[in-house]
């Protein structure tokens, strides 16, 4: 019973969740299914994928816009206050010039765009890359979310149980204790027979009390998982039996692992890709570039405001760009990018032999869980009866209140085996489940 509280009691405060009073609580009540499909709408974690994904696609139209036409309009207004005045000799004579008038009014439009920019290209692909990266994390996000709903799912209907077993114990213990204190009177038991039947009642009184806690603690961390207020009641509309059922390790053993269906492998490809592209940019960044751009202005000039006259000017220019010298930082660049691809590739290479390697463990843990919960279903079943043929011979006198709290004792020992067992079973099937792409 100690490595099952244990086990509940670390799980509930890795979530930092505290117990809080309830006051008009909303209600819930979900399949395994359901709190995974609410969670997936409500988890803020996949909300904030969501935003990384949005915010991501909108990168995609920056970068394309930053290489796309553009057209700028300006218009400029002077009054000339003083106008400039120069001395030019003519015939032997100097003479006072004024060059200008007293207005200049000028209005144009000018429109440039790129014909050859290698680095937008490669922007451009990397936007989309980045697009790519942030969908695979909200998926992600979403795999990580349904596997801690399940978790929190399956410890409560654990700790529901243990508190069932914990109930129909006390009630045993407790007819034990009346007529115990029957026999007692009588003088066909000892004193120290009611205290140590009392001793056991105030153990189980005390250790149901601490599950009840741990279940408002697991209760808190699933609410907490699904979004919900901390008010929210939630039931649970599957029992342990139907989730256990739904477990078939023989299916589970005979499905093939492709590794390029996980998603952690497909996040550590799009890295290197990622990476391959910062390599291809920074060789795009000594190549020409050639742009245009074409001009059209009017510009007024004359001494009133209303009385101007106007004269069109017009350019279409071509700009090319040819890096020549950069001191070697262009160089510099390439070598390094050449050395994150490296480490990308590395680093893919390591997540295939960690993942790989893991499907080994997994299905190693699954026969091994299997075979452990089937063996402590059994050892249930043999304690159970033990226990009930040395409440029969306590009662008639043919074994000792010590015989019996051993026999109360291994049978608790049994059921907190196998529900440890079966957790672990469950979630042993979680993270094959998810290693496997089936969340």
């Amino acid at each position: 019973m100690r490595r099952l509280l244990l086990l509940i009691s670390i799980s509930a405060s890795l979530w930092g969740i505290s117990v809080s009073a309830q006051e008009a609580p909303a209600a819930l009540s979900l399949t395994v299914e359901e709190a995974m499909q609410y969670a997936i709408e409500n988890n803020r974690n996949v909300t904030s994928a969501r935003y990384e994904l949005l915010a991501a696609e909108k990168g995609v139209w920056e970068a394309y816009a930053s290489g796309l036409p553009t057209v700028d309009g300006s218009v400029s207004l002077g009054n000339n206050l003083a106008i400039m005045t120069r001395i030019i000799e003519m015939n032997g004579q100097q003479m006072a010039f004024k060059f200008g008038t007293q207005y200049d009014l000028g209005y144009g439009v000018q429109a440039s765009t790129a014909i050859f920019n290698a680095p937008w290209i490669v922007g451009i692909q990397t936007a989309k890359l980045a697009t790519t990266l942030a969908s695979q994390g909200l998926k992600l996000t979403e795999i990580d979310t349904k596997e801690s709903v399940m978790t929190s799912y399956y410890l409560i209907l654990v700790n529901e149980e243990t508190i069932k077993i914990i109930d129909a114990n006390i009630a045993d213990l407790e007819e034990t204790m009346v007529s115990t204190k029957a026999m007692y009177s009588v003088g066909m038991a000892e004193a120290t027979d009611v205290d140590q039947i009392q001793a056991n009642l105030s153990t189980l009184n005390n250790t149901r009390a601490s599950m009840q806690r741990n279940l408002e603690l697991t209760t808190n961390m699933l609410r907490f998982v699904l979004g919900v207020e901390r008010t929210t009641e939630i039931k649970l509309t599957e029992t342990l039996d139907q989730v256990t059922e739904t477990v078939n390790v023989e299916a589970l053993l005979a499905e093939d692992f492709d590794i390029n269906e996980n998603i952690n492998y497909q996040l550590i490809e799009s890295q290197y890709q990622m990476s391959e592209l910062a390599l291809k940019g920074a060789k795009a960044a000594v190549l020409p570039s050639l742009g245009a751009s074409i001009y059209y202005n009017q510009a007024g000039m004359g001494d009133e405001l209303n009385d101007l006259d106007f004269y069109p000017n017009s350019v279409l220019g071509f700009q090319l760009q040819v890096p020549i010298l950069a001191s070697g930082l262009r160089t510099s660049r390439i070598k390094r990018a050449k050395i994150d691809l490296d480490k990308a590739d590395n680093n893919r290479a390591m997540v295939s032999d960690q993942l790989l390697l893991q499907e080994k463990q997994l299905r190693y843990n699954l026969i091994s869980s299997n075979e452990q919960y089937r063996s402590q279903k059994e050892n249930v079943d043999v304690a159970a009866r033990i226990l009930q043929s040395f409440e029969n011979k306590y009662n008639q006198g043919m074994a000792s209140s010590l015989e019996l709290t051993q026999a109360n004792s291994n049978y608790l020992t049994a059921q907190n085996n196998y529900l440890t067992a079966l957790l672990n079973l469950l979630q042993t099937k979680v993270s094959y489940d998810k290693l496997m792409n089936k969340l």
